[in-house]
């Protein structure tokens, strides 16, 4: 569900999602700008940077009226967004929140991504639009350090900027989340930065009534992008298949461990590949 400019250039964004099989029948035309971002790739002790070109995008212009939510959700089982979408705009947090509205009428499962961006707006926007939209949210996903920017909820006996990242502290985080805005479940990523290059990574998921950490794995970075997103992806599947908690919690987890290892936005591994790590295959060796 998106905005797109009706031109060359927008119709090639579309093209790129169409030749993974993804629907695209509900994204808007109109507008003039594809929304982009300037990535310069961090490598050992030298970070990442991300340079945004946001302004005037056709979905940062949008309005409600672009979307149908009778049609787009017929016959759906999930909504997902993350804080990326409402940091664009007043407006588009607008749109937002009343498909969260829409899908919750439906009863329809949404999730968010808490995703918070510095360079989109501040943490004290952030929490406020954020916490109105999460009242209708029933999984709620964020990584280490999103709570804390968002809410104001931080893990204790934590030092994200040393690389370390405690993880009986997220359990607390967890549980005020969940009793703050009554998510169905919690999931927090839980990345410990060796360099640019090497990171651990591992994730928890709460229901409610369990704690569920999956296998830490220790990765070489071949592009980090889309690791958040590709870890909500795996999350999602493993819940619409009723997987239970440690179960989906490990798929989530290699799902985007492996796309850790994939050049580009998209996660190009399939679903057996991804049960095959999940299980315990992590020694990378070649498959002839």
């Amino acid at each position: 569900i998106s905005k797109m400019p009706k031109h060359e250039i927008g119709q090639a964004g579309i093209n790129s999602l169409r030749k993974y099989g993804v629907d695209t029948s509900f994204i808007a035309r109109g507008g003039n700008r594809v929304g982009i971002y300037f990535l310069e790739k961090g490598a050992s002790q030298r970070p990442s940077k991300v340079i945004y070109d946001r302004a005037g995008s056709s979905i940062s212009t949008a309005s409600k009226e672009d979307f149908d939510w009778d049609k787009i959700f017929e016959g759906a089982q999930w909504l997902h967004f993350t804080g990326i979408t409402p940091a664009l705009g007043d407006n588009v947090a607008e749109i937002c929140l009343e498909a969260c509205k829409f899908a919750k009428e439906k009863k329809i499962t949404v999730s968010c991504d808490l995703n918070y961006r510095n360079k989109l707006w501040t943490k004290e926007k952030a929490g406020r639009i954020m916490g109105e939209l999460c009242k209708y949210v029933n999984v709620c996903i964020a990584n280490e350090e999103d709570a804390g920017d968002v809410f104001g909820i931080k893990a204790k006996h934590t030092d994200i900027a040393a690389g370390k990242v405690n993880h009986e502290g997220y359990k607390e985080v967890a549980q005020e989340l969940k009793t703050r805005f009554n998510f169905s479940k919690v999931a927090i990523t839980l990345r410990s930065s060796i360099s640019a290059s090497d990171n651990r990574w591992a994730a928890m998921l709460y229901d409610g009534n369990e704690f569920f950490f999956s296998r830490e794995y220790l990765m070489h970075i071949v592009d980090r992008v889309g690791g958040g997103d590709s870890f909500g992806a795996g999350l999602i599947y493993s819940s619409i298949n009723e997987y239970p908690g440690q179960k989906a919690i490990e798929f989530a987890v290699a799902a985007s461990c492996l796309k850790h290892s994939i050049e580009g936005d998209y996660n190009q591994v399939s679903v057996d590949e991804v049960k095959k790590l999940a299980d315990g295959n992590a020694s990378g060796r070649v498959e002839r």
